[in-house]
């Protein structure tokens, strides 16, 4: 994995797990169910969960939600699953937390917007009554700033002070230092109302990728806390896909960021879990952490007017992301293996050699075989209509050899 200098935090933490520089980034989501619906809830989280999500955020927005709280983390450890669950609170949670007591112990962290509570007028004791739940609790909280929701008052006195200023900065330089303000204010008096420092994270979110990564440098050079790190909406598909890469790759190899979430916008009945693949897969790709082999495919080309090797790319991509829950279990490293499909003899060869097994298809007018590497050496050649199922058949022999109790083996033979 890179060697990247994490910024250090305090350790935090949540539930059975922990969040700072000392772990590695976390990878967190959030369910979009009615949380009221136990059942459609638990099983949403258990899908995250399956999927990798570290931290799963429920919705808890009215009494409904919050009394089904507890029976929510009663199901989920009843089927074995162990990932803390977080409450989103807006506008009344002191409200929710003090009278649903049990729902306040359940949870395993809160997350309060500063800009939805009372924080920074002359009577903030909705803020100070979350804060007091959660220290009764030993409950870490998420302090999340998010520009679409930025404490009014605070930005209005601030750029009443902008305004004074000989030479006064753009509204967007004011914005972002409300922002800031807000999220070490809140973080400040949270302390003052007895909230451990290692018990405190910070987030101040935006949808701008230019914004996100301004925002957060900034953020990380006035404090040490731990930093949750994602755009607030970074839209649906490739353009949701390619910001929330965008925005998070260069902090997170300059070191700032404890945990993220990419907030995709999901097709109508798409897979929640989408969120949590992109999330990994930026995680990997920056090589900071692994979590499911990787598989290098090429584009294609006129040299290989076949579609055969982007159908057996996309079968052995499915393969290996199903085989992985057992896997994980059964073969510590695995997700570190790299496999190669290859469409033609001009990069396949090669491209097959730098990975763990690789296999080169025949592209046009090449005779059609397909040899496979495995470790950078040749290892067989494949032909006809079997080639898929002898691929994973040497796929699956390489897993065990290498990966597996009698590691060591000749397994790929």
């Amino acid at each position: 994995m890179a060697d990247i200098q994490r910024r250090k935090t305090p350790t935090v933490k949540i539930g059975n797990v922990r969040v700072g520089w000392e772990v590695p980034v976390v990878v967190q989501s959030m369910t979009n169910t009615d949380t009221a619906d136990v059942a459609s809830t638990v099983n949403q989280v258990q899908a995250l969960s399956l999927a990798g999500s570290e931290l799963v955020r429920i919705t808890v927005n009215n009494e409904e939600a919050a009394a089904a709280v507890p029976r929510i983390v009663e199901e989920l450890d009843k089927r074995g699953l162990r990932v803390p669950i977080v409450g989103d609170f807006h506008y009344n949670g002191h409200i929710l937390l003090k009278k649903f007591p049990e729902a306040a112990r359940a949870l395993a962290k809160y997350r309060i917007n500063p800009g939805n509570v009372s924080i920074g007028r002359k009577d903030d004791d909705n803020f100070r009554t979350m804060i007091e739940c959660a220290v009764e609790n030993q409950k870490p909280v998420r302090i999340g700033v998010n520009w679409g929701s930025l404490d009014q008052a605070l930005l209005a006195r601030m750029l009443d002070e902008n305004n004074q200023l000989p030479n006064p900065l753009p509204l967007r330089d004011v914005m972002m230092a409300a922002m800031i303000s807000s999220a070490l204010d809140s973080a400040k008096a949270a302390e003052q109302y007895g909230l451990r420092h290692d018990q405190i994270i910070l987030s101040a979110k935006v949808s701008g990728v230019r914004d996100l990564i301004d925002l957060y440098t900034d953020l990380a050079a006035r404090t040490d806390y731990a930093l949750h790190l994602g755009l607030t909406e970074a839209g649906m598909g490739a353009k949701g896909l390619i910001a929330s890469t965008a925005g998070l790759a260069p902090l997170l190899l300059a070191g700032i960021g404890d945990t993220i979430r990419v907030s995709l916008t999901p097709k109508p009945g798409g897979d929640r879990t989408e969120e949590v693949q992109a999330a990994q897969q930026i995680l990997q790709s920056l090589s900071i952490r692994s979590f499911m082999p990787q598989v290098t495919s090429c584009p294609g080309c006129g040299r290989t007017t076949s579609t055969y090797f982007q159908h057996l790319a996309e079968q052995i991509q499915n393969y290996l992301r199903t085989s992985m829950p057992e896997w994980r279990k059964k073969y510590p490293g695995v997700e570190e293996m790299k496999v190669a499909v290859m469409g033609c003899i001009v990069n396949g060869p090669g491209e097959s050699k730098h990975a763990n097994l690789g296999i080169s298809l025949p592209g046009t007018f090449e005779d059609p075989v397909a040899p496979v590497y495995v470790d950078g050496k040749l290892h067989s050649t494949l032909r006809g209509d079997a080639i898929v199922a002898e691929f994973k058949e040497i796929l699956d022999r390489y897993v065990e050899g290498h990966y597996g109790a009698g590691r060591g083996t000749p397994a790929a033979h």
